[in-house]
Order: C-alpha cells, then structure tokens, then sequence
C-alpha cells in the first residue's frame, strides 16, 4: 500500500463508515483513485460459467449497489465486477447507523437490509456500462413484497439485458426470512422463475446462487442438489455470517452480517464442501475474508474457479486489487501451475 492510499484510508476512517463509503464512491467516480486498468496473464486468464475473465479476482455485491461506478471499476484490475443487490421497487433499507467497522477483527459489520434505488435507476445505469468489462448484477427482494420469489425474476428481465450474469440472493442475513428461501422446496420454485425469466431474455445469461455460510451439511446438500437441478452456471460461497465466535472489537455485538478475515475459515470450509457435494463439477465463486493472494489461493485450491472480495478494500484501499492478483500469478507459477484451472480443488481435502 502506498503512502497516498494509507494517508487517504487514515482520513475516511475518521468518518461514520457509511459516509466514508459514499466518498470513496465520489472519489472513484471523479477520478480520484489511481487506477491500474486491465490486469491479467496467460496463468490468470480463465473462463467460468462461459464467462471469460481477465483474472478470477472478482469485486463482490455492496460496494456499488446502485451500478454508480460501472466505468472507473471496470479500470480497477478486477476480472468481473457483481453491483446490486438490486430490488423491484426502490427501498431504504434499515435506519442508520447500519455499517460497522471492527478494526481489531479486519472486519465490518452491516445491516443495510438491501438500500437501493430500484431496478429502473439500476437498468439506466447499466445502459451505459463498459462494453469490456464482466458485469453481473445481485438480485434481490423487496422488504415489503407480496412474493419476494418473483422479485427476482422481475429484476433480472428488466435488466438482464445490459449484464453479463447475475446472482440470485437469499442469503442476506438483513431481510427478514429472506433466508427462508433457502429451503429445498421454496428455492427451487425461486429458481424456476428466475430461470424462465433468464430464458427469455435475447442473450440468456449465467445464473448464480450466493448461500449463507451459515448452513449446516444437511442444508448444503439439499442447496447443491437444487442448484444442480435447476440447471443454475454455479453458487457463490459465501454471503455474511451471524456467527460472532472470536471477536474482540468494540462493535462486535452490534445485529447484521459479519464480513471480513472472521469469515474466512467458516466459508472456506463451506466452499470445500460444495465442491465434494457437486464432484467439482459446478463452478463456485468463492468469498469471505480475502484479503492477501494466499488466501485467494487458498480459496481456489479448495475448488473456486474465481473468488470475490469487499470487506479487505475497507483497510487496504483498491490497490489491493492489483496486488492479489499478481500475487496469485506468482503463487500459480511458484507452484508449477500453468493456468488457474490446474490449481482448482487440489487442496480441498485440507477444508473437510
């Protein structure tokens, strides 16, 4: 980290973090940020789901939920960028405060219940994204709907046109019994939906799932089975988790989903079993608590084709983007690799 990004990280640390965030927003939309454009090599280069990326260090849902930043983060070195989560109607989400840095833990805390715009500010937007750039978009549900499962059918037809795939998510700890739909029988009648909504677009699109990593095995088998069944391009391990065990930050205690070094292990473990359960043979994106290229690379060793980060760039700024991805460059030459798919699943047995 240079003295620029650590001087820039020691001021927005002085502000309530929500504020922070929407400078931060401000400053990559001015052009603010140093930026490193595209970063890849004939070892990170890799195709997942049909998505062709530059690298697999994806940017995860949150940081740009309302599709503000599409171009400047399409320069940021990231291999596929996921904004959302998006809703039908717009929605405020819950009261502030609502984000939560525990600084002690490398970790954050956030109760934002899905705050958004809506899905026609997000279209709009997504009209005018970078053509060279890998887009996905989180679909969500509102609060208040009637049927939270056609949430999500309805955003993606409204907007599936502008992306390049999109993830349906029932695993935010924020909305209450959101988490409900993770159940086998209601999330297969979800992706069903989603599904008829995804085949009819003009360019039918991946379709993702991101689970909670706070399911035991029972659940991940029946989430494996269903996602296989309903013919979905892979899962996302993991969102945020309720677990508190080991903190020792001042906000700790404070309700919402944990995100951050915390998780690591936890959803790691949960990525390793789902590759066991689907026989490596679904891609899994795999998040939580990336923050170094060893842990990307553990990350793919215990079966992610791609990873995804959000929380570290709160303590390292956008430059650690670059720097795990050539780190992870250097790990895969290091260790004999000559592409990114050699390393996928080799050291899962070490995760069970």
């Amino acid at each position: 980290m240079s003295g620029l990004d650590r001087i820039g990280l020691a001021l927005l640390h002085r502000l309530d973090p929500e504020r922070a965030h929407g400078l931060a927003l401000r400053a990559l939309r001015a052009g603010l940020v140093p930026l490193p454009g595209r970063v890849t090599s004939p070892r990170l280069a890799c195709k997942v789901a049909g998505l062709d990326l530059d690298n697999p260090v994806g940017l995860a849902a949150g940081f740009d939920k309302n599709a503000e930043a599409l171009a400047p983060l399409a320069r940021a070195g990231f291999g596929m960028i996921e904004v959302g989560a998006v809703t039908p109607r717009p929605q405020p989400g819950n009261p502030r405060p609502r984000l939560f840095r525990l600084s002690e833990d490398r970790a954050v805390i956030n109760r934002f219940g899905f705050n958004n715009l809506g899905m026609e500010a997000a279209a709009e937007r997504l009209a005018q994204r970078p053509k060279d750039a890998v887009i996905g978009l989180n679909l969500g549900a509102n609060k208040d709907s009637d049927d939270r499962a056609e949430d999500f059918a309805r955003v993606l037809a409204h907007c599936g046109r502008h992306l390049d795939f999109a993830t349906v998510n029932v695993s935010s700890p924020n909305t209450e019994k959101l988490r409900d739909l993770q159940g086998a029988d209601a999330l297969a009648a979800l992706l069903a939906g989603v599904m008829e909504a995804r085949n009819w677009l003009e360019r039918p699109i991946p379709i993702f799932l991101k689970i909670a990593p706070d399911l035991d095995d029972s659940a991940l088998g029946e989430i494996a089975e269903v996602a296989q069944r309903a013919n979905l391009a892979g899962i996302i391990a993991t969102n945020t988790t309720l677990d508190r065990s080991g903190l020792v930050s001042a906000a700790r205690d404070e309700a919402g989903g944990l995100s951050g070094a915390p998780l690591f292990e936890r959803s790691t473990r949960v990525l390793a079993r789902l590759s066991q359960l689907t026989d490596g043979k679904m891609p899994l994106i795999g998040v939580g608590g990336i923050s170094t290229p060893e842990d990307a690379y553990a990350k793919i060793r215990a079966g992610a084709s791609a990873v995804q980060l959000y929380s570290a760039l709160v303590y390292e700024g956008l430059s650690l983007v670059p720097r795990i991805a050539r780190g992870l460059d250097r790990l895969l030459e290091a260790n004999g690799y000559a592409n990114l798919a050699e390393a996928v699943g080799t050291g899962r047995e070490e995760w069970l």
